[in-house]
C-alpha cells in the first residue's frame, strides 16, 4: 500500500554514516530469520506477535544505531517546513494503520444497525442453505472486493459477513476454511487491475503497462485462480454441497426460519448505514484521486468517526473492541523492515535475484524470479522489493528481450502473501479474525495449510507466465 503518512521522509545527504559492510547485512539478515523462527514458535514462547516483533524492532533499532546505519529522517512537512524524526517513526506506513483501525471502527459500528446481518442473511438464502454454493458467493466476493477496495478493508468485510452466515446456519466448524480462503483469495484478487496493489502500481509504471492491458493479461490468470483455489478450499476443508432432497429440504425449513430483519433495531440507522457502506465503498476505491497526503487512510479514519457519532457517548466501546496485538505487530514490523532496508538486507535479497534472471530470454530464470520474488515477499514488505527490481529490470537489458520478467515480479510480489501470515496484511488479518472467533491457527499451523494453496498457486502462475506471457 501507498503510504499516506502526511510527511515525506527524504534521506539526510549531510549525514555522517558509515558504509554498510557484507558482515552487517548477515548480521541483520540472521536477526530476520530469527523473528520469523521465533514467531513460528508463538504459542510455545506464549506471547503476542506484537510484542515478539517489537523485541526485535527494539534489538534492531539498537543495534542500527550503534553501528551508525540508520539516520534521522530529514522530514519535509507541507509548505517546506521539515522536522527531524527517528527512524521509528518514518519507517511505519501509517497508512496501513489508519485503514486497519478506519476500517475496523467503520465495520464493528455499521454491524450494529444489523445491516452486515442482511447482508449475511441475503446470501445464505440465495445459497438455499448449501456450504458450497456460500463458499463460492463469498469467495467470488473476496476477489471483486480485493480489486476495487484494498486487501484489509475486503478481508474484514468479507471475514464479518461469513461469520454471520454459518453461525446461523449451524456451521461454525466451517468457518476455518471460509476465512483461510478468503485470505489467500484477498492476495489473488490483488492482481486483477493496475491499481489493486502497489507493487501492481510500482511495476506496471516501470514497464509502461496500461491500466486495459494489464487488466486483460492478469484477468485470465484471476479467474483460472481463483476456480482452482476455491474448489481445493473445498476438498481440504471437506466443504460439499447439500448430498441429497432430504437435507435440501432440512436446509429450506431452515432458511425459511431466519429474518433478516431481526438484528435491525432502527431502521433509520440501518439505511444510514446502508447509504454509508455504498459511500464508503466507492471513496475506498476511488482514493488514488485524492492528495497523496489523504489516500484510504484517510477515507477509512473519516467514515470511522462518520458512523462513531450515532453512539458518541459510548465510543471507548468501540476502542476496545479493535485488535491491538494486531496494530501493534504492523508497527513493530515496519520499524524492523525499515531498519532491514538501511541494512542493505532487501539489497542483498535483490542481487541474489537477479542471478536467477540470466541473460536473454531464459525460461527458466523468468520462473526463478518469479518463485524468488513470492519467496522474499512472504517474509518482507512486498512494496520495497517490487520497487528493488522494478529498478533492477529497468537498468539491465534482460527485459528488453524478455518482458515477461515483469510479471514474474508482479506475480510473485503477490502471491508471496500467501506463503506465511506475515506475508500480506490481509492474510495476518485473517488469522486475526479466525483468533477472534476462537479458532486454533497458529503460525505453523497456517503455513501447512497455506502451503498447499501457494504451490498450487506459484505453480500456476509460473506456467501462465511462460506459456502465456512470455
Amino acid at each position: 500500500m501507498v503510504s499516506a503518512i502526511i510527511v515525506t521522509a527524504t534521506s539526510m545527504a549531510n549525514e555522517a554514516q558509515l558504509p554498510v559492510s557484507t558482515g552487517i547485512t548477515y548480521l541483520f539478515l540472521a536477526i530476520l530469520v530469527l523473528m520469523i523462527v521465533s514467531l513460528a514458535f508463538e504459542e510455545k514462547l506464549h506471547a503476542k506477535k506484537s510484542l515478539i516483533v517489537g523485541v526485535f524492532a527494539i534489538l534492531c533499532i539498537a543495534l542500527g544505531t550503534f553501528l551508525k546505519i540508520i539516520p534521522l529522517g530529514n522530514v519535509v512537512l507541507p509548505g517546506g517546513h521539515s522536522v527531524v524524526m527517528p527512524v521509528y517513526i518514518t519507517s511505519v506506513d501509517w497508512a496501513v494503520i489508519a485503514i486497519i483501525l478506519g476500517s475496523s471502527l467503520f465495520v464493528d459500528v455499521t454491524s450494529r444497525s444489523g445491516l452486515f446481518t442482511w447482508i449475511a442473511l441475503k446470501l445464505t438464502k440465495a445459497s438455499v442453505g448449501d456450504p458450497l454454493k456460500l463458499l463460492w458467493y463469498y469467495g467470488i466476493m473476496t476477489i471483486i472486493f480485493s480489486a476495487v477496495l484494498n486487501n484489509v478493508t475486503a478481508m474484514i468485510i468479507v471475514g464479518s459477513l461469513s461469520a454471520v452466515s454459518l453461525n446461523k446456519l449451524g456451521q461454525k466448524k466451517l468457518l476455518l476454511g471460509f476465512l483461510l480462503t478468503e485470505g489467500l483469495l484477498t492476495n489473488i484478487g490483488g492482481l486483477l487491475t493496475l491499481i489493486s496493489s502497489v507493487p501492481n502500481i510500482i511495476v506496471g509504471t516501470a514497464a509502461k503497462i496500461s491500466f486495459v492491458e494489464f487488466f486483460i493479461k492478469a484477468g485470465p490468470f484471476v479467474a483460472l485462480a481463483t476456480i482452482a483455489t476455491i474448489l481445493l478450499s473445498a476438498k481440504i476443508f471437506s466443504i460439499k454441497a447439500l448430498a441429497n432432497d432430504h437435507e435440501r429440504q432440512q436446509a429450506q425449513k431452515q432458511i425459511e426460519s431466519f429474518d433478516e430483519r431481526d438484528g435491525i433495531e432502527s431502521t433509520g440507522f440501518f439505511w444510514f448505514s446502508s447509504v454509508m457502506l455504498v459511500l464508503f465503498i466507492v471513496s475506498i476505491a476511488s482514493a488514488s484521486a485524492l492528495p497523496k497526503v489523504l489516500g484510504m487512510g484517510f477515507v477509512a479514519l473519516a467514515f470511522a468517526a462518520i458512523m462513531l457519532i450515532r453512539f458518541k457517548s459510548r465510543v471507548d466501546e468501540f476502542y476496545r473492541t479493535l485488535d491491538w496485538d494486531l496494530i501493534g505487530f504492523f508497527i513493530a514490523l515496519f520499524i524492523v523492515i525499515g531498519v532491514l532496508e538501511h541494512a542493505k538486507v532487501l539489497d542483498f535479497i535483490g542481487e541474489g535475484l537477479t542471478l536467477l534472471i540470466g541473460e536473454g530470454k531464459n525460461m527458466p530464470g523468468t520462473a526463478g524470479l518469479l518463485v524468488a520474488s513470492a519467496a522474499a515477499s512472504s517474509v518482507t514488505d512486498n512494496i520495497p522489493l517490487a520497487a528493488m527490481l522494478a529498478k533492477i529490470l529497468v537498468d539491465g537489458p534482460q527485459v528488453q528481450e524478455n518482458a515477461a520478467l515483469w510479471w514474474s515480479v508482479v506475480f510473485g510480489a503477490n502471491l508471496g502473501g500467501n506463503i506465511t501470515p506475515i506475508g500480506s496484511a490481509s492474510t495476518l488479518v485473517a488469522v486475526t479474525i479466525i483468533h477472534k472467533h476462537k479458532l486454533a491457527m497458529s503460525f505453523i499451523d497456517f503455513i501447512k495449510k497455506a502451503s498447499i494453496f501457494a504451490l498450487m498457486q506459484l505453480s500456476l502462475a509460473v506456467a501462465y507466465v511462460l506459456f502465456v506471457l512470455y
